[in-house]
């Protein structure tokens, strides 16, 4: 029994010696891997969501904290702004931020989110000693090919990395905000729940998309998983941090759903559901949805185009339009009753 003891407590000591390792012997992508990960570590953080869930009034009157969500995120800027996905942090109260060598939680609150794009920004509370944010890339130049590594805290394992490459470019997947994600990054980088939120790494140590999704029938990684590009990024996070939302343009109509539109047996175009007289779209004479004197619906104008472009349902109006600013012009083709018809509209803001 005491040679066992002595065993047991003679070869953790082996097992914990740190020995120097000689990099030299790595390989270069080995290098780059570790070095990216004690670089970018500290910009990554693990972000949960909690939901105040109240009981019945009489039975159970007192409010209690329930956990409603955990994910990844990253470090924005020396002000203590987080970006994550929403989806994270969707129908939750509070928020606890924690960092890499941190035991301690910091408290968060919502700036602001722009779900179609599955992008939020926290804010801390209370600061830690130190800040790393994230250093920032650009999209627009990256490879089929190229390295990528992925930083986050799949299934609660905080500060995992994993590497890949960039599979494709340019997807457009369905987002939880009911419409394509365009531009979206497909990565080979292992993905699972619990990544959402945290930064797709280039081999320079800087931020090139935020991790979203898988495509996996069984809920985790398969090797297809996607990212929102860090072009996307940049140029959502600063309106949300300046005015809690995105200032979209719009023509000031409502669309009616596909499955009405099918019901009315009409196949291309959008269908006004309904039109403000104040409204660009009101202004410039468009129409929407009516009742006869029987007190049946009846459709009145289908936009078909904007400035040439085909318009077919809301996905295809909002990429078309989020190219715009508020105050533009752009040319709307309307077909009302079998006839085409044009109108000069300025966009409003959203």
């Amino acid at each position: 029994m005491k040679v066992l003891l002595l065993a047991l407590l003679i070869l953790p000591s082996f097992a914990w010696s740190k020995t120097p390792i000689d990099t030299s012997k790595l390989l270069e992508s080995e290098r780059n891997t570790i070095e990216t990960f004690r670089n970018v570590g500290g910009s990554v953080v693990n972000v949960s969501s909690i939901k105040i869930a109240r009981g019945h009034w009489l039975f159970d009157p007192e409010p209690m904290e329930v956990p409603s969500g955990a994910g990844s995120g990253f470090i924005w800027d020396n002000k203590g702004h987080i970006v994550t996905n929403f989806h994270v942090i969707a129908d939750s109260d509070q928020f606890n931020i924690s960092f890499r060598g941190d035991k301690k939680q910091y408290k968060a609150r919502l700036v602001g989110a722009e779900p179609k794009k599955d992008i939020a920004v926290l804010k801390l509370e209370e600061m830690p000693k130190k800040l790393s944010p994230i250093k920032v890339g650009t999209s627009s130049n990256l490879l089929v090919g190229q390295k990528a590594m992925a930083i986050g805290n799949p299934f609660g394992l905080d500060h995992t990395i994993t590497s890949g490459i960039i599979s494709a470019l340019g997807r457009k997947i369905k987002g939880i905000g009911g419409v394509k994600i365009h531009g979206m990054i497909q990565a080979d980088t292992s993905i699972n729940p619990g990544n959402s939120g945290g930064p797709l790494i280039n081999s320079s140590g800087q931020l090139i998309g935020m991790n979203t999704m898988i495509f996996s029938g069984s809920g985790t990684s398969a090797g297809v998983g996607f990212a929102v590009p860090v072009d996307t990024i940049s140029a959502i996070v600063p309106q949300l941090i300046k005015h809690g939302k995105v200032k979209r343009p719009g023509l000031g109509i409502g669309i009616l759903d596909d499955y009405h539109k099918n019901y009315f047996g009409i196949e291309s175009g959008i269908v006004i559901k309904y039109v403000s007289d104040e409204s660009p779209a009101g202004k410039a004479g468009l129409r929407g949805m009516g009742k006869d004197r029987y007190g049946r619906y009846y459709v009145g104008d289908i936009i078909t185009k904007i400035d040439g472009k085909p318009i077919n349902n809301f996905d295809d109006i909002y990429h078309v339009l989020e190219k715009y600013k508020v105050g533009d012009k752009v040319t709307v083709t309307y077909e009302r009753d079998g006839k085409s018809k044009t109108a000069k509209i300025k966009l409003t803001q959203l």
